[in-house]
C-alpha cells in the first residue's frame, strides 16, 4: 500500500506502519488489539462510523463457522444496535436446537434488558425499535423450532 504524501511524495510502508501505531496509541488501543478484536455490535446511533461497524459486526457474526457468538452475554445496548438479534434471524436454519432455543430465549429476554437498570444512554425509540425486533426474532425463532420439531425448552 502506498500513501502519497501532501507534497507528492509516497510515504514507504515503514512509515505508515508508524503513523498506524501512533493513531492506535492516540486512540488508546494497540494494533495488536485492533486486529484481534471484534467489531462492536453495540453501536447504536446512525452516524456513518456507527453503522459500519454494525454492519462489519454483522459480518463477522454471520461468517463464523463455529457460530461463537451465540452463547456470548448480550447488554441492552446490544439489543438496541440489533445487531445480535439479526444474526440470530439470518442463521436461524443453519442454527441447532439449542442455538435455536438459546437464540429464542436471549430475544425474549431482550425487552427487561432494554428496559433495566443497565440501559443508561438509549433513547424510548431505541429500546422500542430493540423490543420489536426481539418479539419478531422470537417468534422465527420458535417457528423453526417447531418446524423442525425441535425438544429443546426455549
Amino acid at each position: 500500500m502506498t500513501v502519497r504524501r501532501p507534497t507528492g511524495r509516497i510515504l514507504a510502508p515503514a512509515s505508515i506502519a508508524v503513523l498506524a501505531t501512533a493513531l492506535a496509541s492516540c486512540a488508546g488501543i494497540s494494533l495488536e488489539t485492533a486486529a484481534t478484536e471484534p467489531p462492536r455490535a453495540d453501536c447504536v446511533d446512525d452516524s456513518p462510523p456507527c453503522v459500519e461497524q454494525r454492519g462489519a459486526a454483522l459480518k463477522q457474526m454471520l461468517a463464523d463457522p463455529k457460530r461463537g457468538w451465540v452463547r456470548e452475554p448480550a447488554s441492552a445496548h446490544s439489543y438496541a444496535a440489533g445487531v445480535r438479534l439479526f444474526a440470530f434471524r439470518s442463521r436461524k436454519r443453519e442454527l441447532s436446537c439449542e442455538e435455536l432455543a438459546h437464540g429464542k430465549r436471549e430475544a425474549d429476554a431482550a425487552p427487561a434488558a432494554l428496559n433495566g437498570p443497565h440501559s443508561g444512554g438509549l433513547s424510548p425509540a431505541q429500546k422500542s425499535r430493540g423490543t420489536m425486533l426481539a418479539a419478531e426474532v422470537s417468534k422465527e425463532l420458535g417457528a423453526e423450532m417447531r418446524r423442525r420439531g425441535c425438544r429443546v425448552r426455549a
